[in-house]
């Protein structure tokens, strides 16, 4: 025996106990199936919520693992784009970015550093900003 919830085409909902998923089809189609509340013979399975069994911890590591090298590719290949078609115009970021959004002078790609008061700034004029890290090149510790 197999407990299926049911649903009625009023919103009813109840159990009903079958012998096989067949059986519930087969009372279905005959038309013998009916709410116990309105009796509506348009009566269908109710879906549920299903439970997904863990893997091994060892799998799952993997798969962390592989997740963290493929968001640290991802990043790397932002911040290569961001290096390469947008223009570092360092600490003077939010004076650039406030004067294109007034207008001031005209839009273009344009990377930087902010402060957090800087951060705050742009945000309260409505300035869309990217935060993409950018990893430290070995190279910048030489003197």
């Amino acid at each position: 025996m197999i407990v299926f919830d049911l649903e009625c085409l009023n919103g009813h909902t109840f159990e009903g106990w079958f012998d096989d998923k067949e059986d519930l089809k087969k009372q279905q189609s005959r038309g013998i199936l009916t709410c116990p509340v309105c009796e509506t013979t348009s009566v269908v399975q109710k879906l549920h919520p299903i439970a997904i069994k863990k893997s091994s911890g060892k799998t799952t590591q993997k798969a962390l693992q592989a997740g963290q090298d493929a968001m640290a590719e991802l990043t790397e290949k932002v911040a290569e784009y961001v290096e390469k078609n947008y223009e570092d115009v360092g600490s003077g970021f939010t004076k650039q970015a406030l004067k294109m959004h007034y207008g001031a002078e005209e839009y273009k790609n344009i990377r930087g550093t902010t402060t957090k008061e800087e951060d705050k700034v742009l945000a309260k004029e409505g300035i869309p900003v990217l935060r993409v890290p950018v990893a430290k090149n070995p190279k910048d510790d030489l003197n």
